[in-house]
């Protein structure tokens, strides 16, 4: 059965959401809205440092789930939330990916909910790269990019702008809009192949 609009796409599906610290985490609300909005079901998680730039009850009111920080007090998976949330997932970004998570990833260090959670998962993974140009064109960066890519996880981004350290480069998150074509386009491809 094909699906008649890219919008449909996303309705029911589970998307989990992991969010770092960087500036761009604002961004990603609007990504949670368009996601919920076309029907997904959308669950947060937060590192600390989000925190800093995000609050939870942004991400808490657009879901209407709880949001994750906490890797030993689970709120609802008893089994530790970082197994009964990669058993949920079908899909799972991680935005702004960071250069120390993106660091993570690349060498498999769990030290937090969103590391751990990224070892336990199953299903495809995006990260949306955001950072400083400088940080961006790093060999120790590229050198991460490379291997995370050669892990399976697939990156969006980032694009060439302006940075909020007032720098024109690359580094900049990819658009809300972007990043949902492409988990729209992921759900299409899925459903295509189902067929």
């Amino acid at each position: 059965m094909m699906i008649e609009t890219m919008s449909e796409v996303v309705a029911g599906r589970e998307i989990l959401i992991g969010i770092c610290g960087g500036i761009a985490a604002y961004k990603v609300a609007d990504v949670t809205s368009q996601l919920v909005q076309k029907g997904a079901n959308v669950t947060v998680v937060m590192t600390h440092s989000a925190e800093k730039f995000i609050g939870k009850t942004t991400f808490q009111a657009l879901t209407g789930r709880p949001v994750y920080t906490e890797l030993f007090e689970p709120q609802e998976h008893f089994i530790g939330e970082h197994i009964g949330l990669a058993r949920r997932a079908e899909l799972f970004l991680i935005a702004p990916a960071t250069a120390s998570f993106i660091g993570h990833l690349a060498h498999g260090l769990a030290s937090d909910l969103l590391t751990t959670l990224s070892l336990a998962v199953t299903c495809p993974v995006y990260a949306a790269p955001a950072m400083n140009n400088e940080m961006w064109s790093k060999p120790s960066v590229q050198r991460n990019i490379e291997q995370i890519k050669a892990d399976g996880i697939q990156t969006i981004g980032p694009d060439q702008g302006w940075l909020s350290c007032q720098a024109v480069g690359p580094g900049r998150m990819s658009q809300p809009d972007e990043i949902v074509k492409v988990i729209e386009k992921h759900f299409q491809q899925a459903e295509n192949k189902e067929c």
